[in-house]
């Protein structure tokens, strides 16, 4: 879709609603549904269809029409469920799938620790052979989870909470 718009320079107005009637009928991976479908409750008939009958357009007749459509709503509530379940159980692969993957840095109060250094605190004339990590320092409170408030050997506090993923442990 972006494609299709960057192409077009200065005729997106025109291409927009191409665009989005694209974007609608499409089913997502993680409801496996169209956003149309679980909006308006019904399945969309393409707008070639409308103006060149097709079988499924005409087959339709008047009375069997409306009895689907009443069969339709009834099933909605149904649909959108099943999608939600769908949705949860994709978010639950996800989350697996970076669980796996995660690093597990099981830090405790009085644990000493490596900072990281950011870039604006690297000092310019070491080049990229200087250090990457300061301290040690000491963890002196676990403020959520994953969050620490450091102190330095000396005894000061550091102004601000750091997070797990820019520590390392140190052991003496």
């Amino acid at each position: 879709m972006k494609k299709k718009l960057k192409n077009a320079k200065g005729l997106w107005p025109e291409l927009l609603s191409e665009v989005l009637w694209a974007y609608l009928t499409t089913p997502k991976t993680s409801t496996e549904e169209t956003p149309y479908s679980l909006v308006y409750e019904t399945d969309t008939v393409i707008l070639v269809e409308v103006g060149e009958p097709s079988l499924r357009y005409s087959n339709e007749s008047r009375p069997s029409n409306d009895e689907s459509r009443r069969q339709d709503i009834n099933e909605a509530e149904e649909r959108r469920d099943m999608a939600y379940i769908r949705m949860i159980a994709q978010k639950q692969q996800v989350e697996s799938y970076y669980n796996k993957k995660a690093k597990i840095r099981p830090l405790k109060v009085g644990d000493y620790v490596l900072k990281a250094k950011t870039q604006a605190s690297k000092d310019p004339q070491e080049g990229k052979l200087g250090t990457n990590w300061d301290g040690p320092y000491k963890i002196m409170a676990a403020v959520s989870k994953g969050s620490f408030h450091l102190e330095t050997m000396e005894g000061k506090f550091l102004p601000n909470n750091r997070n797990v993923a820019h520590l390392k442990y140190f052991n003496f």
